[in-house]
């Protein structure tokens, strides 16, 4: 009896009796051999056992074949799951290492797109401040609604800041540049709301610096052209006082008769009164 191994399934089997067969099956260095190789091998070694015949009835020859078959499907089995088994693993493995992959990349993904979202949300916030700076900026052009001597009016922003700018000449004691500055506001804005009090002022300025003539046309100019001006009255004083000044009492009387009629409720009328008395 000849015992035939197969090393690399860890099968063995026995021939038929009188069967002269010598099988000799290596460990196999690869897992894939497949199953036609196998029966390859099987036929090859039975090839000369069948072609003497005379050993083997055909019943046993049969038996014998069905056998080896059987063994060689046993061993093909055994080899596929083998091979099966190690291509899943290698398949998993793959897959391991893609997944892997994928994971780095996501990772490097997440951090550009934090990095764009925080880049992002700073140009938001920059573009906030600066509509908030340009809306502020806006607004101080803007012109505004405001009071001016009991009245509602509409002031530019550059109307308030010359007017501002002479009054701030006049209050620090600069009485010339003051002069020259309400003057100007009058010829730049004509129709503005601080007109009737730019007038006042320049006369005061030249009176300051005891420019009576001067003092005398800026006045009546404001009694002219802004006769409900709350400074009017106390203009046509100022104007009086220019004419005693200038020894025209005259002028002083008449101008503070006219003061009286015209504003007789005004504390201007009464120092007016008072004055008409000296005048006597």
């Amino acid at each position: 009896m000849t015992v035939v191994f197969f090393a690399a399934a860890g099968i063995h089997f026995s021939a038929a009796p009188n069967l002269k067969i010598a099988i000799i099956v290596t460990k196999f260095s690869t897992l894939t051999i497949t199953k036609s190789a196998i029966a390859a091998a099987f036929i090859v070694a039975l090839a000369p056992s069948i072609a003497s015949a005379g050993i083997f009835d055909d019943d046993e020859a049969r038996k014998a074949i069905l056998d080896l078959r059987s063994k060689v499907d046993a061993v093909s089995a055994k080899l596929d799951n083998k091979l099966d088994t190690k291509a899943d693993k290698s398949s998993a493995l793959d897959l391991a290492n893609q997944n892997e992959q994928l994971r780095g990349e996501i990772a490097k993904l997440r951090g550009q797109v934090e990095v764009l979202t925080n880049d992002l949300a700073n140009t938001q916030r920059r573009q906030q401040d600066f509509y908030v700076d340009l809306d502020n900026r806006v607004r101080k052009l803007e012109p505004k609604t405001m009071t001016v001597d009991g009245k509602e009016a509409t002031v530019e922003i550059n109307e308030q800041r010359a007017y501002d700018a002479a009054l701030a000449l006049y209050k620090s004691a600069d009485y010339k540049n003051a002069g020259a500055a309400f003057s100007a506001f009058l010829v730049n804005y004509p129709q503005s709301a601080f007109a009737g009090s730019a007038q006042y002022w320049m006369g005061n300025s030249y009176y300051a610096q005891r420019d009576c003539k001067n003092t005398i046309v800026a006045m009546q100019a404001l009694v002219k052209n802004y006769p409900d001006h709350p400074k009017a009255p106390d203009a046509m004083l100022n104007i009086s006082a220019c004419h005693i000044e200038l020894k025209d009492k005259a002028g002083a009387k008449k101008t503070l008769e006219s003061l009286i009629k015209q504003y007789p409720d005004s504390e201007a009328a009464q120092a007016a009164k008072n004055r008409l008395g000296s005048l006597k």
